[in-house]
């Protein structure tokens, strides 16, 4: 069990204060106690923080009548009390039968407690405060909060055990001092993996208004917008559209007056805004405006691929910098954000309006099915033509087939020329990875590993097409969605027309899909912008890096990825670095992997859980948000990576979260369900697109949901039936 902890705990390898590098845990010596026994009349436990919120102003009192033995065996119920600030505001106590107690003969032996005792408190109020106070001396002293172990014994109180809180999410750091409270970026982002400190910097350097770190996540404090009554409605409603679990934790920060305080209308300011994303041109105009912007993005990338050639060491990492500047200013450049934002409005304005006029919900899902320049449902659509080069030719698809049951793909794509017809599949793959190759899970961290560094990562993709499509497929179902919209479009305009004032309305609709069409496409590409420079910038940095390493700079090329690129820019100037700080570094990262993050957390480290409203729901039904509509019935199929498993034509996929690399597997997937996510988030505009029934903002799907389950998915309705 010591050595389990220590392992679970990152005190492993690389932490040579902990263990000898050479003899391993065989190193770590045992002390052996001798400790006089204590017998207490009352035992239990106390936490200096929520265990379960993660509030640090919350202490947590669990008591027993005897020896803790009941406590923990499960034996007894034990009364529990919450304090903040010396005050108990809650306390249950429960009706507790028996005590534990130390056997005449050895041991411990259950005892029924008197009648009288069975339903009365453990403690009193002044014990109660002398616990809290307690704690919080210990809290103090270790400096951090504790999980303790303690017995009242007519003579006094003892402390028995006293060790880290290890569960608990940390709290951002280097905010405004206060009450405050943090969004999750991530949830945002759709991607709540821990990024390293390389990763983080840039991202951080690539958005605008300051972000929080914690737990290896970045968050935005937004107690500004939610203590003014416009910045408070305008920030519900972007939240609301992204993920309504985060609008409702929100709301419930906003009743609890004793947190934050609501300034009045006459002192509020107008709120955060970015735009009315009104595109000023007329629809016939949008191609080519949105072709323009793409062009200069193109050629912006073109540009920077030739201009970082001539640059190394600190000269780099500036160069870097200045590049990311002019990346966000293109990002977030007037006409770039209203071709976004027209076409969300456009979206919300037919699914809120047909709902009024005609009673359909989410009528514009099936409207965005097979636009144009999409360039993100491009990538799962020209993967498949890769799998019709491939299946012609059956020495390859052994090849993959083999190196999808062995996981060894070593010199792929290059080595399918040694094989019957390899040449060509061969060129189609790279033609494929120099488009689309800077891509790949949690991509907005730049120290993930790439399709182009990694293209084995393709195989599993390939062969789910190969097993699950036919030749020809990506024209088929593209025109088969083309189809599917346009008839939508002619019969919403219809049956609009029918209304009091019908003509007007209509052509009002007509304008509105016309816009929708043409715009919802480009949503996808500023993104692809990011990662594509992201890419050039990493290929460039892994060049210093193996500079550094040579010169014994750093243990080994990734290293660079434990230090900010501030950090970076210091290391390659002085050619020293920390080997202690960067292992630590490590060492912190695979412990955040384990930590799932908050969508919302205050300063006091509470974690705030919204929920979904009150509905009729079918005994043992999940809810979340629905993003595509349309329902579908498979086998349930839970994917942490890409990389887990080919998906069959019967399959619904069930995931944490989603970004750009998974797109081709949609294609093969009956229906989706992701943990995180909301209207515009990538997987739900992909699965629009795709015409694939979806459901995102699930909580914890991955673990309700079992492996090979028969499942229902309504993605209308925003419903998960259990079959």
């Amino acid at each position: 069990r010591a050595i389990h902890y220590r392992i679970e705990n990152g005190k492993g390898h690389g932490m040579g204060h902990i263990m000898d590098y050479g003899r391993g845990h065989k190193s770590v010596q045992m002390a052996v106690i001798v400790q006089k026994m204590v017998f207490p009349n009352a035992s239990g436990v106390l936490f200096t923080a929520d265990p379960l919120t993660g509030n640090r102003k919350v202490s947590v009192i669990e008591a027993v009548f005897g020896l803790g033995e009941g406590l923990v065996s499960g034996k007894v119920n034990p009364d529990v009390y919450k304090i903040k600030d010396g005050l108990c505001f809650q306390q249950v106590v429960s009706r507790k039968e028996q005590q534990v107690v130390p056997n005449r003969f050895g041991g411990v032996a259950a005892l029924e407690l008197p009648v009288g005792l069975q339903n009365s408190k453990v403690l009193t109020d002044e014990q109660i405060a002398l616990l809290e106070q307690f704690g919080r001396n210990a809290e103090a002293f270790f400096g951090a909060p504790q999980d303790m172990e303690w017995g009242m014994t007519e003579e006094g109180l003892y402390l028995l055990q006293c060790r880290p809180i290890t569960t608990l999410y940390p709290v951002p750091e280097g905010a405004i001092p206060g009450n405050r409270v943090f969004v999750s970026v991530g949830h945002q982002q759709m991607m709540t993996d821990p990024m390293r400190p390389l990763g983080m910097s840039v991202f951080r350097m690539t958005s605008v208004g300051p972000r929080y770190e914690a737990g290896g996540r970045l968050f935005v404090d937004v107690t500004e917008n939610l203590i003014s009554p416009d910045g408070r409605k305008y920030l519900l409603d972007v939240l609301g559209k992204s993920d309504p679990l985060i609008r409702e934790a929100l709301k419930a920060i906003v009743t609890r007056e004793d947190f934050i305080k609501i300034v009045s209308e006459d002192k509020a300011g107008t709120g955060t805004s970015h735009g009315s994303g009104d595109f000023q041109i007329e629809p016939e105009q949008v191609p080519e405006r949105l072709a323009g912007l793409i062009q200069k993005g193109e050629e912006a990338i073109e540009k920077l691929k030739w201009e970082i050639q001539d640059y190394s060491g600190t000269a780099l990492i500036d160069f870097i910098m200045d590049d990311i500047q002019r990346l966000k200013q293109s990002l977030f450049d007037p006409q770039n954000i209203s071709a976004i934002l027209g076409a969300m409005n456009a979206f919300s304005w037919i699914n809120e309006n047909m709902f009024d006029w005609l009673g359909e919900k989410n009528a514009a899902d099936v409207l965005t099915q097979s636009v144009s320049g999409n360039i993100t449902s491009e990538m799962g659509f020209e993967l498949m033509d890769v799998a019709d080069v491939v299946r012609d030719y059956p020495e390859v698809i052994a090849y993959l087939e083999a190196a999808q049951e062995t996981g060894k793909a070593e010199g792929f794509p290059e080595i399918l020329s040694e094989r019957s017809g390899g040449t060509l599949a061969m060129k189609a793959i790279l033609t494929y990875l120099d488009k689309y190759g800077m891509r790949c899970e949690g991509e907005i961290d730049i120290t993930r590993l790439r399709w182009s560094e990694s293209p084995a990562a393709l195989i599993p993709l390939l062969i789910g097409n190969l097993k699950n499509f036919e030749k020809g497929e990506h024209q088929r179902k593209f025109e088969s969605g083309r189809q599917a919209a346009l008839e939508k479009a002619e019969s919403l305009i219809r049956r609009v027309r029918r209304l009091k004032d019908g003509a007007q309305k209509a052509d009002e609709t007509a304008r509105r899909i016309e816009v929708l069409r043409s715009m919802i496409g480009y949503r996808e590409y500023p993104k692809y912008s990011i990662v594509s420079r992201y890419a050039v910038y990493k290929k460039a940095l892994l060049r210093e890096a193996d500079a550094l390493f040579e010169a014994d700079v750093i243990p080994d090329r990734e290293s660079i990825f434990y230090l900010t690129l501030e950090e970076l820019r210091t290391v390659v100037e002085s050619k020293k670095c920390d080997w202690r700080e960067i292992s630590g570094r490590r060492e912190a990262h695979r412990r955040y992997e384990k930590m799932m993050p908050p969508r919302v957390i205050t300063s006091e480290g509470e974690c705030i859980s919204g929920h979904y409203g009150n509905r009729d729901l079918p005994k043992g039904a999940l809810v979340g948000l629905p993003v595509s509509a349309g329902v579908a019935e498979g086998r349930a199929r839970i994917m942490k990576s890409m990389t887990d498993a080919v998906l069959e034509s019967d399959d619904i996929l069930v995931t944490t979260f989603t970004d750009p690399s998974w797109t081709p597997i949609f294609l093969s997937a009956k229906a989706v369900i992701t943990e995180v996510g909301g209207l515009m988030t990538h997987g739900a505009v992909i699965a629009r697109e795709y015409g694939i029934p979806a459901v995102v903002g699930v909580e914890n799907a991955t673990v309700r949901i079992k492996e090979g389950q028969r499942i229902r998915v309504n993605g209308t309705e925003g419903v998960i039936e259990l079959l």
